[in-house]
C-alpha cells in the first residue's frame, strides 16, 4: 500500500472522546511541548507550509486535530503540553482528553514524541514518554531543531535525551530539523514501516 505523504488534509478536531476517529485506519499520534515545533514537523512531513497551523502563541492546539494522509492513515496532532499561560481548568481538560485517547486501545498505531534537541527533556516530556511506553504502542522520539546545534553538540545532546527519557537501545531517536528537512526520510520510513503492515 504505497502512501502519498504529500496528499494530506485537515479532517476535524476532537474536543471530547465522542469525536475521536475510530475507523480502523492507522493513526500516527504527534505529541510535544507547546513550543517544540510540532506543527512544523507535521508540515515538513507533508511538504506543506500550512497544513498544521503554526501558532504564534504556544498552546493554541487545545483539541486533538486529525489530518488524513492519502486517505490511508491519520496524523493525529495532540494538544501541546507544558505551556504555563493556560488556565488550570484548561490544562486539566487537556489532561483528561489525552488520558482518554491514550487509554482507548487500538487508536494509536505509532507515537511520535517531539523534543527540543537543544535542551534536556522536561518533566512533562518524561511523563509524555511514559504514557507512550504504558500504551504499549510503538513510538519514536524526534529531536527537532537539530539545525540549531553545532556539529559537536549533536551526539552528546542525543545521549542526554536518551538518558533523561530512559530510552532503551531499541527505541528510535531521530535527529530532525523541520527547517531543513534533515531526518524527514528516516521519520517517514518509520511511519511507513508501522502503517503499511
Amino acid at each position: 500500500m504505497a502512501i502519498n505523504f504529500n496528499k494530506a488534509e485537515f479532517i476535524r478536531s476532537a474536543a471530547q472522546p465522542a469525536s475521536f476517529i475510530r475507523d480502523q485506519l492507522p493513526q500516527v499520534a504527534f505529541a510535544g511541548r507547546s513550543n517544540v515545533g510540532k506543527s512544523s514537523v507535521i508540515n515538513c512531513l507533508s511538504g506543506r507550509k500550512n497544513l498544521a497551523r503554526v501558532g504564534a502563541t504556544p498552546g493554541k492546539t487545545t483539541q486533538i486535530n486529525y489530518f488524513s494522509v492519502d486517505g490511508k492513515l491519520y496524523y493525529t496532532d495532540l494538544p501541546g503540553y507544558g505551556y504555563a499561560q493556560v488556565s488550570k481548568t484548561e490544562r486539566e481538560r487537556w489532561g483528561r482528553l489525552m488520558e482518554q485517547y491514550f487509554s482507548e486501545s487500538g487508536l494509536i498505531t505509532l507515537g511520535v514524541q517531539i523534543v527540543d534537541a537543544r535542551h534536556a527533556p522536561t518533566a512533562d516530556d518524561v511523563t509524555m514518554c511514559d504514557w507512550f511506553k504504558a500504551s504499549g504502542c510503538p513510538f519514536v522520539v524526534v529531536a527537532n531543531k537539530v539545525d540549531k546545534l553545532k556539529k559537536r553538540e549533536v551526539e552528546p545532546n542525543l545521549l542526554r535525551i536518551r538518558e533523561v527519557l530512559s530510552l532503551r537501545q531499541t527505541d528510535r531517536l531521530i535527529p530532525f530539523s523541520a527547517e531543513t528537512g534533515f531526518g524527514k526520510g528516516e521519520l517517514l520510513g518509520a511511519i511507513r514501516e508501522m502503517t503499511e503492515r
